[in-house]
């Protein structure tokens, strides 16, 4: 039996991996492939395609979030292992192997996962409305002892306008501490660093080669460690990130139209899942759609087929060809054009938008938000005013860190529909010049593959 560290470095391209000279180091010495991602390209989706060797039509996660019919609410960003069906990669490895050992670091639906020891990102939320950083482990004895070690999980460096290296860097530590202090047989290893500025900036420019060699210097010591150790070394991503410049905005499109509700309170707009005939739950550059009526479905098919940036718009039978028909996946799904990304705006006068609009708050909006990465750049005392409520914070008083824009004009970078382009797709490397490796493997293989690289099959 072989151990495997399975680094899921978010963004990866072929295309960027002459930036990282440590990552193409185990190409040159292994194996690389392209990897044949799924619809839609987006964390949640992949990941349990990845796990699961499933569809999302087999394993249900039809996005990062969707809407929760049975609840009436649309949620995003859900934790519970629970919700993934299919056999994950850890059961199939103790059918071959009982006692095989696992670590989850980071990778989504980890809280309940079976698995030996979990890291994963998890706020406290105090009950006076602060929210500071920490992290949930299992077992719970491992916080302590990563704290201790690393400092607080650094969360504002995770996701918002502050994202960046340190969060990466903390979880590659967490990675290497485990690997050096329990040994597991699978290490799962989720580095999100090139999410950041490849949205923010675009994939092609210099801010994204600075930010892949930037993690390619971070994980140098992990790769070290591993090769020291003896434990195979697998690297892939979920998905590519592509230049776009436009956002489109589906449910503004579909009030203008009467079909989606809203109701008002304290003068903020909330979008009404319950009464709304049509509305879209918009995950970058897919959108789930659904719609209350079937009768409606043909009149709202034609009208998001009319709007400039909507590239493709699947019904019961497309879906069913992505692999894409589960039931929580929307009445019809729409896929942007390769220059655009769908907005989960619904007001029609930004004086009426839900005060959780200009706050990185992932769970209340229901949509995908990818200008929580950046500070308003409409108001010149923005970062003022941020500077003010982290004084507020400090001092224990109540505050508000309304510093997102409302304009979603300025991101650069987005994924979700399958690449145009292999050199703008997800990609696959293994150390080990000897392993079962194609030159394409499809997201869906990888489980399979994994199991054959840690040698448990007879």
């Amino acid at each position: 039996m072989k151990r495997l560290l399975v680094l899921n470095v978010v963004g990866l391209t072929p295309r960027l991996l002459p930036h990282m000279p440590h990552l193409a180091e185990v190409a040159a010495q292994g194996r690389r492939a392209r990897l044949e991602t799924v619809l839609p390209a987006v964390t949640c989706s992949v990941q349990s395609t990845l796990l699961t060797g499933r569809l999302p039509a087999g394993h249900g996660i039809v996005g990062n979030g969707w809407y929760f019919r049975e609840l009436g609410d649309v949620l995003l960003w859900r934790q519970h292992n629970r919700l993934v069906g299919g056999e994950k990669i850890w059961d199939a490895a103790r059918s071959l192997r009982p006692g095989y050992t696992v670590a989850n670091v980071c990778w989504w639906y980890a809280m309940g996962a079976d698995v030996d020891w979990t890291v994963t990102p998890r706020p406290v939320y105090y009950a006076d409305g602060r929210k500071e950083p920490d992290c949930y482990t299992r077992p719970p004895a491992l916080h302590d002892e990563l704290t201790d070690q690393l400092g607080d999980f650094p969360l504002f460096q995770y996701w918002g306008p502050g994202a960046g290296i340190a969060s990466s860097r903390w979880i590659v530590d967490a990675a290497r501490h485990l690997l050096r202090t329990r040994r597991p047989d699978l290490s799962l290893v989720y580095v999100p660093h090139l999410d950041y500025d490849l949205q923010r900036h675009g994939p092609h420019g210099r801010p994204a080669r600075r930010a892949a060699a930037e993690l390619d210097r971070t994980l140098a010591p992990l790769l070290d460690d591993a090769r020291r150790d003896g434990v195979t070394v697998v690297v892939l991503s979920e998905y590519g990130i592509t230049p776009v410049t436009r956002p489109v905005h589906l449910n503004r499109a579909l009030r203008r139209a009467g079909l989606l509700d809203v109701h008002t309170q304290d003068g903020m707009e909330y979008l009404d899942p319950w009464t709304s005939r049509a509305f879209a739950v918009a995950d970058h550059q897919v959108a789930h759609v659904y719609v209350r009526d079937p009768a409606d479905r043909l009149r709202v098919a034609e009208l998001l087929r009319g709007v400039d940036g909507v590239a493709e718009l699947l019904d019961d039978t497309g879906k069913k060809e992505h692999g894409l028909d589960h039931e929580r996946a929307g009445d019809l799904v729409a896929v942007a054009a390769a220059d655009s990304w769908f907005t989960y705006y619904y007001w029609l006068d930004d004086l009426r938008a839900p005060d959780f609009a200009r706050t990185v708050d992932i769970h209340r909006k229901p949509g995908y938000d990818p200008a929580e990465l950046a500070f308003d750049h409409t108001d010149p005392l923005v970062k003022l005013r941020a500077v003010k409520a982290l004084a507020r914070k400090k001092l224990g008083l109540r505050y508000t860190m309304n510093v997102i824009p409302l304009d979603g004009s300025r991101v650069r970078g987005s994924h979700g529909r399958l690449p145009g382009d292999p050199q703008d797709g997800p990609v696959l490397l293994v150390s080990d010049a000897g392993a079962p490796v194609r030159d394409v493997i499809a997201a869906t293989e990888v489980k399979d593959l994994l199991l054959d690289l840690a040698e448990l099959r007879p």
